[in-house]
Parts: structure tokens; C-alpha cells; sequence
């Protein structure tokens, strides 16, 4: 039998577009396309769709930054920095993106569903507590996390981050607090810059920020062992109440904003060690935000994936297969060694 999963869409997230833009509204639209062929809408649970409220927001934002996106999306001022684009609709669709969030939270939390996806755009990681930037306009997942602990009293949610950018602004807004466990792969260096693996918190936050900053062409098995080596014991060793993915897909070989190898069977492994991890120590609940992934069928896949293996299904959909091997592999067991010996994880 399926386990029950949520997920929550909002049309207002593909009125948000800019055509020429990497982040574009057909990265909702085949996904949803996608998940329709499959038959995978009459198998999940759809959860209703609400704004934020400028309260929740402002839990994690700077009023000054709530007020440049209501006024630049009203003026239709196009561009906030190089990346990040503005139209009428992108305050709303913001809005309901980290809405989005939060009610996937809800009813992961009261017991509706076990799980649930989020399938909201614009993406949210690289937004700081000061500033919109990188695609990025309201955090989604970290208002979703100061949701779960102003509202549920939750003191230990694990976010997970496997885009292949790091994001900052999901690191900034806890980097002082122990409330959230921040643990992210991604390519280093490369945007945003941030990511070291020194950068482990302040203060009561130290050492609830784990970061596995990774050289180019890492694949599945690279991956892998991150996650079996690292990410496994700095989460059975914190013991989450609640686990949050930030599922960003642009680590995928066919991806033309990275140059990792990662394939869709290879998130589907990723995946499957955050669900284990949920079932032992949080009654499996377990909640993904989408983030990135700019190739349309390799990110339509992939979420169908994930969606598929929530459920307790081992299905891959994967039209565009394996990467070819790179030239020489890289070597990330110094990484592993230097992440565990800075986190005391050989103890």
C-alpha cells in the first residue's frame, strides 16, 4: 500500500515567467505535465493552496526586504541584481511559494499526510534575511522551519540542501541557532561564493551548519559516500524532529548552469537515505521544497521520482539516462575526512 503524500501547486507560480530566463515557468509546467502522464495526481494528495502571511515572512526577513519586492513587482521593475527578475505577479506568486511551504509543513505535522513536495517557484535558498538574489525572492524552506518551531515548538528540524548551489541564505538565517541543523552539498567555488567547510555557525550555533563543498564532475557515487559518511551520522547524532529538503536538481549531468554528473537514479539514492533517516528518528516526516534543476526533462523526472519513491515506490522515470564518465573522477574521500574531522564525527 502507498504511503500517503502530499503535494501543493499554485498557479500563481507559473504567472511568475521571464521567457528567456533560466527560471522560467516551464519548469512547473512539464513537471506538472509529467506527473499527469504518469497518473501520479491521482495518487497524491493535494494540499490547498494560501499565501504566507506577511508575519511568517517577516520571521525570517527584514522588513526592508518585504517592501523592495512588493514595490518592485508592482512597478514591474524587471531585474533586482543580474539573476534575479521581477514581473506584476512574482510578490504573489513569492508569497504562495513560501505559503506553499509552510502548508506542506502543516500537514505533514497534524498527521494529513506523511510526507509532501512543495512544487513552488521562485526558488527560495539564496535569499538572505536582508536580500532577495540568486532566482531566489522569499526563503521558502526557512520560513517553513521557523513555522515549524513558532507554531509546533520544534527545536531540531534538519534542512538538507542538495542543490548544486549553496545556499546562503538558508545558512544565514540559522547560522546562530540550533534549532536548525543546515547540512548542504554543492559545487565549490562557484555562485554564490559561500559554502566553506569551515563555515560551521556562531555562537549556540556552532556546529549546526555542516557544509560538504564539492570539486566539479562529482557523480552518483561521489554523492553517495557524502551522504552515507557525513550526512548519516550528523543526523542520527542530532536526532531531527523533522527533516526539510531543499531538492534542487541542478546537479544532474544534462544541467547547463553546473558541471556535475549526478543522474535521476542517483537523487532517487540520495533520497532514499533522507526518508530512512525521517523513519527512524521523526516518524518519517519529511518535507521537500523545490529549488533548482534548469534542464525541463531531467527536473520533470527527477521530481516524479522523488514523488514515486515517497510513496514507498522504487520507480525511476529517467528519458535521458546516465552521465558519460568523466575523464578522471574526482577524488572526495579527503573531503568526507576533512568534514567528519571538523564536525567530530570519528568520535
Amino acid at each position: 500500500m502507498a504511503t500517503r503524500v502530499g503535494y501543493f501547486y499554485d498557479a500563481a507560480h507559473v504567472a511568475h515567467n521571464s521567457v528567456s530566463h533560466p527560471e522560467n515557468s516551464t519548469r512547473l509546467t512539464e513537471t506538472l505535465r509529467t506527473i499527469e502522464r504518469l497518473g501520479l495526481n491521482r495518487t497524491l494528495v493535494q494540499i490547498a493552496s494560501t499565501p504566507a502571511t506577511l508575519d511568517q515572512i517577516l520571521a525570517v526577513h527584514t522588513a526592508q526586504e518585504v517592501d523592495l519586492v512588493r514595490a518592485a513587482s508592482a512597478q514591474n521593475r524587471g531585474f533586482l541584481d543580474p539573476d534575479t527578475y521581477v514581473t506584476p505577479d512574482s510578490f504573489e506568486a513569492a508569497l504562495r511559494a513560501a505559503g506553499g511551504s509552510i502548508a506542506c509543513v502543516d500537514a505533514v505535522l497534524s498527521g494529513q499526510v506523511a510526507s509532501a513536495y512543495a512544487l513552488v517557484r521562485p526558488p527560495g535558498h539564496h535569499a538572505t534575511p536582508q536580500r532577495p538574489m540568486g532566482f531566489c525572492l522569499f526563503n521558502n524552506v526557512a520560513i517553513a522551519a521557523r513555522h515549524a518551531i513558532q507554531r509546533y515548538g520544534l527545536r531540531r528540524i534538519l534542512i538538507v540542501d542538495f542543490d548544486v548551489h549553496h545556499g546562503n541564505g538558508t545558512q544565514d538565517a540559522f547560522y546562530d541557532s540550533p534549532d536548525v541543523l543546515y547540512f548542504s552539498t554543492h559545487e565549490y567555488p562557484f555562485y554564490p561564493g559561500s559554502g566553506d567547510l569551515r563555515e560551521v555557525g556562531s555562537g549556540p550555533g556552532v556546529g549546526y551548519t555542516v557544509n560538504v563543498p564539492l570539486p566539479p564532475d562529482c557523480g552518483d557515487d561521489e554523492y553517495r559516500a557524502v551522504y552515507r559518511d557525513v550526512l548519516v551520522l550528523v543526523a542520527r547524532r542530532y536526532a531531527p524532529e523533522l527533516i526539510l529538503v531543499s531538492a534542487g536538481y541542478d546537479p544532474h549531468w544534462s544541467d547547463p548552469l553546473a558541471n556535475m554528473r549526478v543522474s535521476v537514479g542517483g537523487f532517487r539514492d540520495l533520497l532514499s537515505v533522507i526518508s530512512l533517516l525521517a523513519a527512524e528518528s521523526c516518524q518519517g516526516r519529511l518535507v521537500m521544497t523545490l529549488e533548482g534543476g534548469y534542464n525541463v526533462q531531467a527536473l520533470s523526472d527527477a521530481i516524479a521520482t522523488s514523488l514515486y519513491l515517497l510513496q514507498g515506490e522504487d520507480t525511476v522515470v529517467d528519458t535521458l539516462g546516465p552521465a558519460a564518465a568523466p575523464a578522471r573522477r574526482p577524488d572526495v574521500q579527503p573531503i568526507i575526512e576533512a568534514a567528519r574531522r571538523t564536525h567530530r564525527l570519528n568520535d
